[in-house]
């Protein structure tokens, strides 16, 4: 056996799967640049290292489970909803996340929550956060469903251990009673370890409708808004206005 073959085979034992994969590409560097023996280590654990941290953040943005778009590099600030430039960089710093501190995007439908929601999910993720993007009915499907599935109880598992969860579109359809105490449960259990960002198209005023229990909204909303900042947008649907068409345009 040669010893590239005896190096790759200690690899596979140590789990050093790029110094294994690419050992040919690494010793041929060395010979290049002709290392001492220690800056050739620090070469093999560097190469190991920075492999893990890509293969760790290709994991996380899956788990992610974002929409398909999410980068706020491209936001338009020239759609008029309220959100200024300074405020979403500011947003962008992740300074409120260090905190444990919550935003809530507020308006209507098309005026980008979930867009501004997901961007700032996928900045925590790229920051190297356990970053999560759901809905309120995933959410609560994860509740009900993490005792009888694997799926849903390693879904369940993962947003446990999460720095951010996104609850996108609160409020939005009708639940139960049974439903509305898992969800209560689930936020009263983690608002003091992981930060929350919330999309909502209802005030607050009317969560105790769709909840069908003042009491209860009362202790969600008192969990959610004590370390958080409220955001307004407004105007039209970005969608609308920008509504695609399979139709050419008469003159």
């Amino acid at each position: 056996m040669n010893k590239t073959q005896i190096i790759k085979d200690y690899c596979r034992s140590l789990k050093l799967g790029n110094i294994g994969t690419n050992i040919n590409d690494i010793v041929l560097e060395a010979e290049n640049k002709s290392p001492s023996y220690l800056d050739y280590t620090v070469l093999l654990l560097q190469s190991e290292i920075s492999f893990r941290q890509q293969k760790d953040a290709q994991r996380r943005k899956k788990a992610a489970n974002l929409p398909l778009f999410h980068d706020l590099n491209t936001y338009d600030f020239s759609f008029d909803n309220g959100m200024t430039k300074t405020l979403l960089n500011q947003l962008r710093e992740l300074k409120w996340l260090e905190q444990n501190f919550n935003i809530l995007f507020m308006g209507p439908s098309g005026t980008s929550k979930t867009y501004l929601a997901a961007g700032l999910c996928f900045d925590a993720v790229e920051t190297g956060y356990r970053a999560y993007f759901k809905n309120m009915e995933s959410i609560i499907n994860i509740l009900k469903m993490k005792d009888i599935t694997r799926a849903a109880a390693a879904d369940y598992k993962r947003l446990q251990k999460a720095h951010l969860i996104v609850i996108d579109d609160i409020m939005l359809l009708p639940v139960t009673k049974n439903e509305a105490v898992l969800f209560f449960n689930f936020v009263n259990q983690l608002y003091e370890q992981a930060a929350f960002i919330i999309t909502t198209n209802k005030s607050p005023k009317e969560w105790a409708k769709i909840l069908d229990d003042e009491v209860l909204a009362t202790a969600l909303l008192d969990r959610l808004l004590y370390k958080c900042e409220i955001i307004k947008l407004n105007g039209d649907s970005y969608r609308m206005k920008n509504r695609k068409t399979i139709f050419e345009k008469s003159d």
